[in-house]
């Protein structure tokens, strides 16, 4: 139920309170001159890069041009091949996201306050895993594919050395945040330190640390196709091809597959997600 206020209260309340009613003079001039310090510095991002209506115009008019080419799309002959390539990307979003799992694991409990209270480690750990954090995928790759060679054994060691700091980071937050009872239940019934992590904490994260692994799976799913245009094989490196060679048709049934099975994969790991996040504890 609302009250209605007279106009001599509310000029009242005006009187006593100016700065509820109206802004000052200086607030407004001063998100007037960052919203036009907004709008200078993206037209000089615009012109730095010369995004001229006519080069925006020109090159839609080539990607209509390229599209027309695209269609029908066609395997050209070699589905077999486009598939086993595709089977080749999954190996290697699951074998990193699955190797960084398992190397995150020990980090992220180490990283945890709780398990290891010293300042200083933890600090110079978590500073670790925030430093590495910021190199990409796509860098690993190349690296990778100089060190070892093209193929998907680059693309694994890529994504799980990418994978590894973000898992440990997040497997740390998570300990963190466990319910602290069930670790003093553990405790109290004389279990050691190791028994203590392994009953009374780790039944806790289990379900967050997989769910994190699920969603992880199919963002590498997308960054695995992206790893084998730089050579790290899979149905990137097909993808490549054809478009070096400008075989569009090619190109268009290889992206609809990529499509579909990322699109397959997203719907699973959404459903597994929800069950495991349902089932989780609450702590």
């Amino acid at each position: 139920m609302t009250t209605a206020i007279s106009a001599d209260r509310l000029k009242a309340l005006q009187q006593a309170h100016p700065q509820v009613f109206t802004r000052p003079l200086a607030a407004r001039l001063r998100d007037w001159g960052l919203w036009a310090a907004c709008f200078a510095l993206l037209g000089f991002g615009l012109w730095w890069i010369n995004a001229s209506p006519t080069r925006i115009w020109d090159g839609l008019g080539k990607l209509g041009f390229l599209v027309r080419f695209m269609w029908p799309p066609s395997d050209g002959g070699v589905f077999w091949e486009h598939a086993y390539a595709m089977m080749e990307t999954l190996a290697m979003a699951f074998l990193g996201t699955v190797v960084a799992a398992v190397v995150a694991l020990p980090l992220g409990f180490l990283g945890a306050k709780n398990v290891v209270p010293n300042w200083l480690f933890h600090f110079s750990l978590r500073r670790g895993f925030d430093t590495l954090r910021g190199i990409d995928s796509l860098v690993w790759a190349l690296i990778f594919v100089s060190a070892v060679g093209m193929g998907p054994f680059a693309g694994v060691l890529a994504i799980a050395v990418s994978d590894v700091m973000v898992f440990s980071k997040l497997f740390a937050e998570a300990i963190e945040n466990v319910e602290r009872k069930q670790i003093e239940g553990v405790r109290s019934a004389g279990a050691s330190p190791v028994q203590t992590l392994r009953l009374g904490v780790f039944p806790q994260v289990f379900p967050v640390m997989l769910s994190h692994l699920l969603y992880f799976f199919e963002g590498n799913v997308r960054s695995a196709t992206i790893l084998g245009i730089v050579g790290a094989g899979g149905i990137g490196l097909q993808l490549s091809d054809r478009i070096r060679i400008n075989n569009w048709d090619e190109a268009a049934f290889i992206i609809l597959m990529i499509l579909v099975t990322v699109a397959v994969i997203d719907n699973l790991s959404r459903r597994i997600r929800t069950k495991l996040i349902d089932a989780a504890p609450q702590v």
